[in-house]
């Protein structure tokens, strides 16, 4: 991290870590204190990513200001996934704080309550620090952290947002303008096609699994918006459903490249860094290598904005990560936790997450930061197109407990769309055969 970085990294937090003794004469005027826990030890279990790295890097500052005491250890996706879900089935899970992919397992965690309800906290002035600025988080990431009985059972930690990146020269020699609305955009995504001169109007995830983000990106537009109800029926061949699933397949069939129906992310990635899509939706967590020059042939020539509004609504498919606090946990250490936590998710260290190109922070203040604007490889749309896709971001996937066997049924069906299958066939099956798996987890309840 350069030292321009650091210092908005540090700016950015609003001195909540600068000094020792400053923060310490700000917690006598407070009366907040943030030592009522030291000499107590806590267990953090992370994901091994980025974001986890500069909080490992970083936990001194937090010992430091509170004399708690902190074991980390981050543990790859697959494999964190399914030791926290051992730990808790066994009754004697072996960490205080975990974090937890919302987009996956959200609904089995908050149906099993092993973590705690963070609403309490937040409204105790003895136990939520006053510069917590609990308001400066995104709607849709609070939200997201919140189950549906409205217990908030994590913190907000990370998102990641799908936008709209598109090449600003092949819009300029169209004299194209930003499509506002999905039809708009597969209009424009047939204009933009040149297959000869190797130039196609969009790119998008085909491949089987992770191309159902894609398909939930259409329907988040659509009255319907969710893939279940309010009742966890599924809905994925309803009218809606169809609509989506005719979008999604006119796109990747007539706009997109050959071979785009094994495309994950890296090749559409790939592609749109080639120069040779005009457009691609997807997460903003992958921007950082298109500005690189060494990389990326559309360095310096990338625009990036919200994605179009759908028939009824406007939204952008959000995924992202929660901090929880163990249930299982002793009292005083659910408290030292909680001091973690808020730690974990500051403005210096939300701020630290956007300078270093480890991902979208939760919080909005980041984004606004004009020394990190500056600083920072991205022009000042990546930014706006950020905190404007907080306003607007709903689950880019349902929340139940068979997700990813949800997205290898109704993956497999986008898949075959593509190469020219029924749109409302395909739904029929993909749901025929998903509806029984649905309905089982929701019986084990």
């Amino acid at each position: 991290m350069t030292e321009i970085t650091r210092r908005a990294a540090l700016r950015g937090g609003a001195g909540l870590l600068a000094v020792p003794a400053l923060i310490q004469a700000a917690n006598a005027q407070s009366g907040f204190n943030w030592r009522r826990f030291a000499g107590e030890r806590i267990e953090v279990s992370l994901t091994a990513n980025p974001r986890s790295q500069i909080l490992i890097q970083n936990q001194r500052e937090f010992e430091d200001l509170t004399g708690i005491r902190v074991g980390s250890e981050q543990i790859p996706e697959q494999q964190h996934r399914q030791k926290f879900v051992i730990e808790y089935a066994s009754g004697r899970p072996s960490f205080d704080v975990i974090s937890i992919s919302l987009h996956v397992n959200k609904r089995q965690v908050g149906r099993a309550k092993w973590t705690m309800d963070l609403k309490p906290l937040l409204a105790d002035p003895t136990m939520t620090a006053p510069d917590f600025d609990f308001q400066d988080f995104g709607a849709g990431a609070v939200a997201y952290s919140t189950q549906a009985d409205g217990r908030m059972d994590t913190l907000p930690e990370f998102t990641d947002y799908f936008i709209l990146y598109y090449n600003k020269e092949i819009f300029q020699r169209a004299n194209a303008q930003l499509p506002k609305t999905y039809d708009e955009l597969y209009e424009l995504a047939k204009r933009l096609t040149d297959a000869r001169a190797g130039q196609f109007g969009f790119v998008g995830r085909g491949l089987r699994n992770a191309n159902v983000v894609l398909y939930t990106s259409f329907l988040l537009g659509t009255q319907q918006r969710d893939c279940v109800d309010a009742n966890m029926r599924l809905m994925t061949d309803t009218p809606d459903a169809i609509w989506a699933g005719e979008m999604y397949k006119k796109l990747l069939r007539e706009t997109a490249p050959p071979g785009v129906a094994g495309f994950n992310w890296n090749e559409c990635q790939t592609t749109f860094a080639q120069g040779r899509a005009a457009m691609w939706l997807d997460g903003v967590g992958f921007a950082t290598p298109l500005e690189d020059p060494q990389r990326s042939r559309v360095a310096g020539k990338v625009g990036y904005a919200v994605v179009p509004a759908g028939p009824a609504h406007h939204h952008c498919c959000l995924f992202g990560t929660g901090l929880g606090i163990s249930a299982a946990s002793n009292e005083r250490k659910r408290g030292a936790a909680w001091l973690y936590l808020q730690w974990a998710v500051n403005k210096t260290n939300q701020l630290r997450f956007l300078t270093s190109g480890a991902g979208a922070p939760a919080r909005e203040s980041p984004y606004r930061n004009e020394e990190a604007i500056r600083a920072s490889r991205f022009g000042r749309d990546y930014f706006e197109t950020l905190i404007a896709s907080g306003r607007i971001a709903r689950p880019g996937l349902p929340e139940i407990v068979p997700v990813t066997e949800f997205r290898d049924t109704l993956g497999a069906g986008l898949t075959n769309m593509i190469g020219g299958a029924d749109v409302a066939a395909e739904l029929k099956r993909a749901t025929d055969a998903f509806r029984p798996v649905l309905e089982q987890s929701e019986r084990a309840s």
